[in-house]
């Protein structure tokens, strides 16, 4: 039977985290030069709709359509065959198929628009597309599947509530991948990387937390205790690694930043993905204050290592992601949502963790890598070197984002 609060729940959801991909927009629009604001946001905003054609024409089906030895699903809901108003046992058993559908489309989509933050500033719009589409269909969609569709990884028991393996660590580690195929920004002498306008990024952290909820509540599927505690937990974590990551970045720093109240929110936001229905407020708590240190020390290992991660996506998503759906095989209470970890002596589900949480890694580092070395066969993935001094706003899109 339909329940109708659970329906209109999982619909006002999907549409919270619909809106977290223009949220994303104006959050990296914020933190680039203004050269290339409206690049990133293009590479942004074309996600919803080419990600959105790729999950009707079999990208649903082939993640959530009947197993294939663990790896894929099969076509049987190509082209929405079969995705009606008849609810799904296995995927939303009190709502419409379609809504499920609709929801797990919107996680499509601002996942490959994470990844953009990493190469900012110098990637070919062709190029761009040619890398959405195949990271999508490639890497996306089978961890999809592994995790959420009833593939191998669900078959050994790997828990991920709302998408810490599925989104934060796939789009992080490719991010890494990312930079290490495409290289440095050119940069003039003197010229600065530092954001152009944090008002934006302010705007795109509003939008991304209050999103979130969505994000993470909807993930039960249902108008329910696991939403609610979803919900509460997502906003300790992202609260308290607010809170830390402002005190950690003022001690290093020496001053109070607006940026590192900014990014510490994420940070947290991302790190509770996996646990938000798994763990109790006071893990989230704990899981909160983690994020912020353990993702503020992958920033500084980053700079140090000068890896050009143009907006920190490994450091604050892939870190956050990884850490997060670790700590779910610690902090996991069995009463939340009958899944335990090592708190409650369950030492199976941490090594499950662990090792689903490395597979993906590797995984998708390695097929992010390769994606990119096959498009840069035919055409460069990397913009002209005088295109990227001048600004890829003008040169690819003929706009600017001021006059």
């Amino acid at each position: 039977m339909i329940n109708t609060g659970d329906t209109a729940f999982v619909l006002i959801s999907a549409a919270l985290v619909c809106l977290m991909t223009p949220g994303l927009a104006f959050f990296y629009g914020g933190l680039v030069r203004k050269k290339n604001v409206l690049t990133i946001m293009i590479q942004n905003f074309v996600s919803m709709g080419i990600v959105t054609a790729i999950w009707v024409l079999g990208g649903f089906s082939l993640a959530f359509g009947k197993d294939f030895h663990g790896i894929i699903g099969n076509l049987q809901y190509f082209g929405l065959s079969g995705v009606g108003m008849t609810p799904n046992p296995a995927y939303g058993p009190t709502i419409p198929f379609l809504v499920f559908f609709f929801y797990q489309e919107m996680f499509a989509v601002i996942t490959p628009a994470l990844i953009t933050g990493a190469f900012a500033d110098r990637i070919s719009f062709k190029s761009y597309l040619k890398f959405l589409v195949l990271w999508s269909i490639f890497v996306y969609i089978p961890v999809a599947h592994w995790v959420w569709g009833g593939g191998f990884l669900a078959q050994m028991g790997l828990v991920d509530f709302a998408g810490g393996i599925v989104v934060h660590v796939t789009a992080g580690i490719a991010a890494l991948a990312s930079v290490f195929f495409v290289g440095k920004r050119v940069l003039q002498p003197g010229e600065s990387t530092a954001p152009h306008n944090i008002a934006f990024v302010a705007l795109g952290t509003g939008l991304l937390w209050f999103g979130w909820f969505g994000f993470n509540g909807g993930s039960a599927l249902a108008a329910n205790g696991i939403a609610a505690t979803a919900c509460v937990n997502t906003d300790i974590a992202g609260s308290l690694a607010m809170i830390a990551w402002l005190i950690i970045s003022w001690i290093h720093e020496k001053k109070p930043t607006m940026l590192g109240v900014l990014t510490g929110a994420v940070a947290g936001l991302a790190t509770i993905t996996p646990a938000a229905g798994y763990v109790r407020p006071w893990g989230a708590a704990i899981i909160g204050l983690l994020a912020a240190g353990v993702c503020y020390a992958a920033v500084q290992i980053r700079i140090k290592l000068d890896w050009d991660d143009a907006l920190d996506v490994w450091g604050v998503h892939g870190v956050g992601g990884i850490l997060g759906s670790i700590l779910v095989g610690v902090f996991a209470i069995s009463s939340v949502n009958r899944t335990s970890g090592l708190l409650q002596g369950n030492l199976h589900q941490f090594l499950i963790q662990l090792l689903g949480v490395a597979f993906t890694a590797l995984y998708a580092f390695g097929v992010t890598y390769l994606i990119l070395k096959i498009i840069n066969v035919f055409e460069s993935v990397r913009v002209p070197k005088e295109v990227e001094i001048k600004g890829l706003d003008v040169t690819l899109h003929g706009e600017t984002a001021y006059l």
